[in-house]
């Protein structure tokens, strides 16, 4: 069993077509996890839950010889981190785009009184609600001013100023 020096930094698929198939990837995957909402991620977000899974199925892959060589692997996750550093100076820079791939908050509370159709949109429920509000230091509605689901799937709270 012999090292193949030779050959770990040859390709055996373009770099061009690693490229083409991690923009797709990247971008199917972060797609699918925007639409379908944020709640289960807590304090991470979507794209950075994204980001680690492909960068760890990419590596994986040139670790374990699934490529050919570890080139391969390299340019993969290369494009992956290129196109989440590229995400993130486009949404600072040009905060429509930030609009566009953040999902902003979402009012649950307005004046003490739930707001059904936000919680409906983010399917969290009175249980679930009241719950995160106990944990904030409120046992009445009355004493909350706004509550939001924040874009990494938080909810922040603002009592009401006595």
């Amino acid at each position: 069993m012999s090292i193949q020096w030779n050959e770990l930094f040859v390709f055996g698929v373009s770099p061009w077509e690693l490229f083409l198939r991690g923009s797709l990837m990247y971008w199917f995957i972060f797609i699918l996890l925007r639409l379908a909402g944020r709640r289960d991620f807590g304090s991470i977000g979507s794209a950075d839950v994204l980001l680690v899974v492909l960068i760890a199925d990419a590596a994986q892959n040139a670790m374990s010889a699934e490529y050919k060589s570890v080139a391969e692997g390299m340019v993969l996750v290369g494009t992956l981190i290129l196109w989440s550093v590229i995400l993130d100076r486009v949404s600072y820079f040009w905060p429509a785009v930030d609009r566009m791939l953040d999902p902003g908050r979402v009012c649950l509370i307005k004046d003490g009184i739930m707001q059904r159709r936000g919680m409906r949109r983010e399917y969290v429920t009175r249980d679930e609600l009241m719950s995160e509000l106990r944990q904030h230091g409120v046992e009445d509605l009355s004493e909350v001013r706004r509550a939001y689901m924040e874009s990494q799937g938080e909810i922040s709270v603002l009592k009401v100023k006595r």
